[in-house]
């Protein structure tokens, strides 16, 4: 059945988008070069799932492939993917290298001063990934940082930030990506894991039997966005047309339930 909705959502889409796809490529630099090359190269990390994840056989999947498919076909265009270092993202968008950047981004006023966002699609917010019940239920920051833990984090995510920022006390340890950050707690060698809402849930529903104790509340607010040109006001103004329509119609929705078992916010 829902495989069903999902095609004939898609296929609904497809259709309203269709015409708008035709003439998109008229005023706009970074339009015309995604149409005259029939691509739209999207840059992600490949290592948040559920939001995106690479696996063995290299292809890409997830929420944020999910939605950038459905910008392509929008477009009339064929999707490739390029899988970066997430700390290199934004440099990537910049140069030009990609055309857009989904990769469950939170939306800052840093990176802000570099690239353009449109949305939030989804509303996160830092949690923890631990075995320890009092980390587990802490609704602030001071509340982990008083027991003076070790705490893991992804490099270059707003999580490393909000780590050095607000947990002097604590013994922060940069990973590369969110399975060497909860082998170190099951190895006991990081007392938690900080991440962001979705990965810690897809962590807990795909690894029940590592012990992890339930997530808390969310830390903090996080906006997730696409990040787009900063000097290109027709493409950054097609995407949140995008993504109205694609919240509209419950896309959305419908992919929060297929990668995360629950409805977005």
């Amino acid at each position: 059945m829902f495989q069903r909705f999902y095609g004939v959502l898609f296929a609904f889409i497809l259709l309203f988008s269709a015409q708008s796809a035709l003439t998109a490529a008229d005023n706009s630099s970074a339009l015309t070069r995604i149409q005259e090359k029939g691509q739209l190269v999207l840059g992600t990390s490949g290592n948040m799932p559920p939001m995106t994840r690479q696996l063995k056989s290299g292809d890409v999947v997830g929420f944020d492939i999910d939605l950038a498919e459905t910008m392509a076909a929008a477009m009339g265009v064929k999707l490739v993917i390029k899988v970066l270092p997430f700390e290199g993202l934004t440099t990537a968008l910049k140069d030009n290298k990609v055309d857009v950047v989904i990769s469950n981004m939170t939306m800052n006023p840093k990176r802000n001063m570099e690239v353009a966002f449109v949305g939030p699609y989804l509303t996160s917010g830092k949690c923890l990934i631990t075995k320890e019940a009092a980390l587990a239920s802490a609704s602030k920051a001071s509340e982990v940082d008083a027991k003076q833990k070790r705490i893991a984090v992804m490099k270059g995510s707003t999580s490393e930030v909000f780590a050095n920022t607000l947990m002097k006390n604590s013994i922060i340890i940069p990973v590369a990506n969110d399975t060497l950050g909860t082998d170190l707690v099951i190895k006991g060698k990081a007392d938690a894991f900080l991440s962001e809402m979705p990965i810690c849930q897809a962590i807990l529903n795909s690894r029940p039997q590592d012990g992890f104790v339930a997530i808390s509340s969310n830390l903090t607010y996080e906006p997730i966005g696409i990040a787009l040109p900063g000097n290109d006001a027709h493409f950054i103004n097609w995407t949140e047309n995008f993504l109205v329509r694609m919240n509209a119609t419950g896309f959305l929705q419908v992919l929060g339930k297929k990668w995360m078992g629950q409805i977005v916010q």
